[in-house]
């Protein structure tokens, strides 16, 4: 578990390096010098460039996972792995991108009266995606070799950097809007380039491909798992943008506009989840493909246990500052729509980054072609929720369609793993965080009532008061949460963490 800690916990701080550049892009710049419009632009761009990737990678990602133990060899490069997971892409990007030309015309149809702009720019996805398949092609690579902290950086710091310059020079008039989308497709080719320069500075990939290495089993086995994952990836792939199209289609980019910025504050959530499963999913598939269920079902425990913490924690924060927030925030009366969307979304992934790694188990299994039925109910009941219940409730129609169909499947799909498998991401400890979690928001209720408006109007009951309340109030109630989880030694890694930064225990 070190390196799985290690890795993380590095993982993880470049991810909320990340986070305080997208911060600042998102709510300091975005909502003050753009337009709900030009936002909406954005986010449908990337969404729908992250669905053709997703498409065109044909599953090489998770094929790549648990393939891999089978190449695994240092002194042979793992025999020409590499060049397999540059070329099945490849194939896949050719064949979608040739569907996006048929179903053009049906695109067009679909949001032409209420998102035109969208439709201007929409050949622009192409590129876009294209370099975003390959970014994350050579990620997983460096996953493979146990080494995430330079991919993570370039994919959650160098991307957002770049895109902050873009929008940037859109905002101050040196480029206009054709070169501000032009610009975000180039971002991503610089990420890619980053990575493939990182990854042939490891001396480990390998161009040349070995035919003969792959035995008949392997390349049928292969073949197999590659169709599943293709036809599973065009049903699960739609799931992450889904809320997006119908939000578009159906109310106009203005409106996913605000959904954006909600949908960001929710994406926090499942920050610490990009780590841990970055980290785990190697460790998982070689115990799978060892057959080593006690191990695969402590990494499984483990990982969903961390990710509760941290995602509870990091969805707690968020919520009871909330409102102070809007206020904050440069037009904040235009957003504050988005105030429910974020708790719905945020609960949503607080559940599916907690759950996932269940998906894992069940990817590198001999079961995992039940995964596209499970797959295939989720898109089903989150397309019919997103139908019935945005013209309803709006935008928050499409948080409560997400967090439904996110319950139901889980639900499902856990059991299924259970009973198969018999690994489960459950433990007693997570009852530990959930009642931490109900401590916390009780005395949250209690300190807001009685306490805050006291402190407030000491400080003068301006902005200022408002800021230190909620700093005094949020570290406090950390503390506290950080206490019980401390005293409850449901984490030993945790533990050690806290130890360190309070000084119990000298850096060995």
């Amino acid at each position: 578990m070190g390196i799985v800690v290690r890795q993380s916990i590095k993982g993880t701080l470049m991810n909320y390096i990340g986070v305080a550049v997208g911060f600042i892009t998102t709510f300091f710049v975005m909502t003050k010098y753009l337009t709900q419009e030009e936002i909406g632009l954005t986010r449908v761009m990337a969404d729908a460039a992250l669905l053709l990737s997703g498409l065109a990678a044909l599953g090489t990602n998770t094929s790549a996972m648990r393939y891999y133990p089978y190449f695994k060899d240092s002194d042979s490069r793992d025999h020409g792995f590499f060049g397999w997971t540059i070329i099945v892409p490849a194939i896949g990007f050719v064949v979608f991108t040739t569907l996006f030309f048929v179903f053009k015309d049906f695109i067009i149809n679909k949001f032409s009266n209420e998102s035109p702009l969208f439709v201007d720019y929409m050949y622009l996805v192409i590129p876009m995606a294209f370099f975003m398949m390959y970014m994350t092609v050579f990620e997983t690579n460096a996953n493979l070799l146990m080494r995430i902290v330079v991919p993570k950086f370039v994919r959650e710091v160098g991307v957002r950097l770049l895109t902050l310059g873009d929008y940037i020079l859109y905002i101050t008039g040196v480029i206009s809007l054709d070169g501000m989308v032009i610009g975000l497709c180039l971002v991503y080719l610089v990420a890619t380039l980053l990575n493939i320069i990182y990854l042939l500075s490891l001396s480990r990939i390998s161009f040349k491909i070995e035919k003969g290495y792959v035995s008949k089993w392997l390349r049928k086995d292969f073949l197999f798992y590659t169709l599943f994952l293709t036809v599973a990836a065009v049903v699960g792939n739609i799931i992450p943008s889904l809320n997006t199209f119908f939000i578009s289609a159906k109310m106009g980019l203005a409106i996913t506009g605000i959904y954006t910025i909600a949908a960001y504050m929710a994406n926090l959530v499942e920050m610490p989840y990009r780590s841990l499963s970055a980290i785990s999913r190697p460790i998982i598939s070689q115990s799978m493909k060892d057959n080593d269920t006690q191990r695969a079902s402590m990494m499984c425990k483990s990982v969903s246990l961390h990710q509760l913490i941290a995602g509870a924690l990091v969805f707690f924060i968020i919520w009871i500052n909330i409102d102070l927030f809007f206020e904050l925030l440069p037009n904040g009366d235009k957003y504050v729509d988005g105030k429910w969307v974020f708790f719905l979304l945020g609960l949503a992934k607080l559940v599916n980054s907690s759950l996932n790694i269940g998906v894992t188990v069940l990817s590198y299994s001999r079961w995992y072609y039940l995964q596209l039925v499970f797959t295939a109910i989720l898109t089903t009941i989150a397309i019919i929720l997103n139908n019935k219940l945005i013209p309803i409730l709006g935008m928050t129609g499409a948080a409560w369609s997400s967090i439904i169909s996110f319950s139901i499947y889980y639900l499902l799909l856990l059991s299924m793993i259970i009973w198969k498998t018999k690994i489960s991401p459950f433990s007693w400890k997570e009852l530990v965080v959930i009642g931490m979690m109900i401590v916390m928001f009780v005395l949250n209720w209690l300190s807001t009532r009685y306490v805050a408006g006291y402190i407030i109007s000491l400080l003068g009951d301006g902005m200022i008061g408002e800021i230190v309340e909620a700093v005094l109030r949020t570290v406090i109630l950390l503390v506290i949460g950080l206490t019980i989880i401390y005293l409850s030694k449901i984490s030993k890694e945790v533990n050690e963490i806290i130890e360190k930064l309070i000084g119990l225990k000298r850096n060995k």
